[in-house]
């Protein structure tokens, strides 16, 4: 793979990651369990601000993988986020797992960008909840783009309920 491609993607992948970061370790205490949105058509609970969190670095952490055959997340995260009908974990995780679980993502991103050749980018990746298959290359950039999308939602809801304002990760 060029190496400028796999610089500028792991530079910016690893930036999504950072500005994720600065989410959770931005949010008050009193926010932690604090609902996003309303949404009258999902259970209680998968719209607070832990839950969002721990839901962006499962995804995050399973999609690096490239296949859920196998997949396992580290300690004390389980596979009940890939429960179709939707399962809250048993507890709710703290703002200190989430930020290990965090760094052990952004461990494992920086790994595999490092060492990303074009065999493994053109690899077909296929998830038994979906009915496409799509490059590992690909994927990466969804991923990147999903980590993002609810990094955006955090930041957006801290600043309306706080006045905090997200510092923009233009690269690593």
């Amino acid at each position: 793979m060029d190496e400028l491609w796999k610089k500028v993607l792991k530079s910016q992948f690893i930036a999504s990651i950072e500005m994720l970061s600065e989410a959770i370790s931005a949010c008050p205490d009193e926010l932690w369990q604090a609902k996003l949105w309303d949404d009258l058509t999902a259970p209680p609970g998968f719209s607070d601000f832990w839950y969002v969190t721990y839901h962006a670095l499962f995804w995050l952490d399973l999609y690096l993988s490239g296949t859920a055959e196998g997949f396992t997340p580290p300690a004390p995260f389980d596979l009940n986020e890939l429960e179709p009908q939707g399962v809250l974990p048993e507890k709710v995780f703290t703002k200190d797992e989430l930020l290990a679980y965090l760094d052990h993502c952004r461990l494992e991103c920086s790994r595999i960008l490092d060492t990303f050749t074009d065999e493994k980018a053109h690899q077909d990746c296929e998830f038994p909840w979906s009915n496409w298959k799509i490059s590992y290359a690909e994927l990466l950039l969804d991923n990147m783009r999903h980590v993002q999308e609810h990094g955006a939602q955090l930041h957006m809801f801290l600043g309306q309920q706080k006045g905090i304002n997200a510092r923009w990760v233009s690269r690593t």
